[in-house]
């Protein structure tokens, strides 16, 4: 039985830090929710899919199939929850305990709009939750997880001035503005499982896919001699159903210190759950009260329906060098990953959607440790390209490159010297559509996290 170290006084003004790191998530949700893409783009399906790795595999171009890591969470595969430390052998003898390990990500972007043949741009910029996971380790070869995170994001606002003409006479009627504009986006919380048996592990999540996605057109007529009404059509849809997924994990021995892991994951088509509000209406703005409805012109609300989540699976390797003592050490792999989009449909209808897939290549190096800090520093490198989800007339091509470090946080608090916390960082450069679009999108994306993992069920004695 595990005895319990009691708590001095000192130890007590040490747990106020922990509000601290209560605070960020919460903080990073709030901006989240306060952020906007302003990517056309997101229009169609569930919006604009977000990176759904951590960041230390961003760093790598992406690859999750055969990645595991001691100090992050690999919520892609949850085979990887296998691997999270919960032994200690030493002298033969071994000891318990469980490194938990808390991830906490934050994102931050710059987007650059540009149309065929148009020299100008438009660039925007904002913040957003990334993810907050949670590891644990149960036993030897036995780990759970948890944890919140975006899949995709709803953010644009376009105004778009023209004449409308009579289609019969050819003649211009008005001049008018229409306001398009669309928020929303896909949230996953989940709990996951992984085990190991002997090189193989499996592991699934369940958790809970919900969202909203609410699109907008106003438009208001410029005239001097008639007073027009301005007119709202809006369609608000929320959605949500159970959602699983599931992975596994094959580790081979090459030679001393040197493995390749082999990994898959995936999950099948499901239907969520959807309500839907249809509302047509006009509506004049004030400066001080906003928008004020004038006439509902039709309105239907709580219409029931679904929506058709796609199938999608990831399969890839990776080989590892082991670190060891003052020895470097260095992972490689390449990752493919496909969704089956054209499956996805909306209270029955398609959209402009076609079959995504992704090739993700890259790795890591980890020099051997010497007294300068840069020697303690883990860096990444990767690459990416393939094709996206929308389908606007032509296909959506993309492809990037990203770099990434790992940098070691120096621990002060003498109370819990086997704390480790990582400062994880990746910059991501994205180029989505060519010249046969009709939109393109340069995307810089700056991630950070948070590593915070410490030991926990020790054994401790009574002071």
């Amino acid at each position: 039985m595990l005895s319990i170290k009691s708590i001095t006084p000192k130890e007590i003004k040490e747990l106020h830090g922990f509000r601290f790191v209560l605070f960020i998530p919460l903080f990073c949700i709030f901006l989240s929710a306060n952020s906007q893409d302003n990517s056309p783009y997101s229009r169609y399906g569930i919006g604009n899919m977000v990176p759904s790795t951590n960041i230390t595999s961003r760093g790598m171009g992406g690859l999750t199939a055969g990645y595991w890591d001691y100090y992050a969470v690999n919520m892609n595969n949850p085979a990887s929850y296998s691997s999270f430390r919960s032994v200690l052998e030493k002298n033969k003898k071994k000891t318990a305990y469980g490194r938990i390990v808390m991830d906490l990500g934050m994102n931050f972007d710059s987007r650059t709009l540009k149309e065929k043949n148009n020299p100008l741009k438009f660039t925007t910029g904002n913040a957003f939750f990334s993810y907050m996971q949670m590891g644990i380790p149960i036993k030897k070869n036995w780990g759970i997880s948890f944890g919140l995170r975006p899949i995709s994001r709803i953010g644009y606002k376009v105004s778009r001035n023209e004449m409308l003409i009579d289609p019969n006479t050819q003649l211009p009627i008005d001049s008018t503005n229409t306001l398009f504009e669309g928020d929303g986006g896909v949230y996953l919380p989940s709990f996951g499982t992984g085990y190991k048996f002997n090189n193989f592990s499996v592991g699934f999540n369940v958790g809970y896919l919900f969202g909203k996605k609410n699109y907008s057109t106003r438009r208001g007529f410029y005239s001097d001699t008639i007073q027009y009404y301005q007119s709202n059509h809006e369609n608000k849809t929320t959605f949500g159903k159970m959602f699983f997924n599931a992975g596994m994990q094959y580790k081979i021995d090459l030679a001393k210190q040197v493995a390749l892991t082999l990994g898959a994951y995936g999950n099948l088509q499901q239907k969520l759950k959807a309500s839907q509000d249809i509302i047509r209406e006009t509506f004049v703005r004030d400066a001080l009260q906003g928008d004020i409805r004038i006439d509902s012109v039709y309105e239907q609300r709580n219409i029931n329906g679904s929506i058709t989540y796609p199938a999608s699976y990831g399969i890839g390797f990776m080989a590892e060098k082991i670190q060891e003592g003052k020895k470097s050490g260095w992972l490689l792999g390449m990752d493919f990953v496909h969704t089956s989009w054209d499956k996805y449909r909306f209270y029955g209808l398609k959209d402009s959607l076609s079959n995504s897939w992704e090739i993700r290549t890259g790795g890591q190096i980890q020099p051997a440790p010497q007294k300068s800090y840069f020697s303690k520093i883990s860096y990444q490198a990767g690459f990416f390209f393939g094709q996206d989800n929308i389908k606007v007339n032509n296909k959506l091509p993309q492809y990037g490159v990203s770099f990434g470090m790992r940098l070691p946080v120096v621990n002060y608090n003498r109370l819990s010297l086997n704390q480790v916390t990582f400062l994880n960082l990746a910059f991501e450069y994205i180029k989505r559509g060519n010249n046969q679009n009709l939109l393109r999108e340069n995307l810089f994306r700056m991630s950070a996290s948070f590593s915070l993992t410490d030991l926990w069920f020790n054994k401790r004695k009574y002071e």
